[in-house]
């Protein structure tokens, strides 16, 4: 039998829940690499997902922390979008993906991890990028280290 392991799975097993919202960083000035944020705009971010579906699966949110879209203002709406639009050009460049999901949960009953403050996904998918793991045993396989991850769409991220 061979053996798979993922040792980074366990932080997120053995973790406790944040206190504060990992969404909150405007004022929040040297840790974007630790915090996995690959670009900062005017109105939002982009960051990584330290728990990812698949391989590139990245996080789009607003600074201001607000759950609800109808606050969001017209220049916050743009530049989420352009965001979006730029993490799939990225994405494509660098790992050259054959689909995406991108979307949004809202509220904790929609699956939302981190209900009070919105973000989006954009994940990255491959044919055949699902297995059997998550259905017998609630895990999922990423193929790549995130700290390799982080690099190769830093390195995407400054040549735009």
């Amino acid at each position: 039998m061979k053996q798979l392991w993922a040792p980074w799975r366990m932080t997120y097993i053995e973790e406790p829940e944040a206190d504060e919202c990992i969404f909150c960083v405007k004022e929040i000035e040297g840790e974007d690499h630790q915090r996995l944020i690959l670009k900062r705009g005017t109105e939002s971010f982009i960051m990584m997902n330290k728990f990812p579906y698949s391989n590139g699966h990245l996080l789009i949110a607003p600074y201001r922390h607000t759950a609800d879209m109808n606050d969001l203002s017209d220049s916050e709406r743009l530049e989420i979008f352009q965001q979006l639009v730029l993490c799939q050009y990225v994405l494509k460049n660098v790992f050259h993906p054959e689909g995406f999901n991108i979307g949004m949960n809202l509220g904790k009953v929609a699956g939302a991890g981190v209900a009070e403050h919105l973000h989006f996904h954009v994940v990255p998918r491959w044919n055949g990028d699902t297995n059997f793991m998550p259905v017998f045993s609630d895990v999922r396989v990423i193929p790549q280290h995130l700290e390799t991850t982080f690099q190769k769409l830093a390195d995407g991220f400054s040549a735009v």
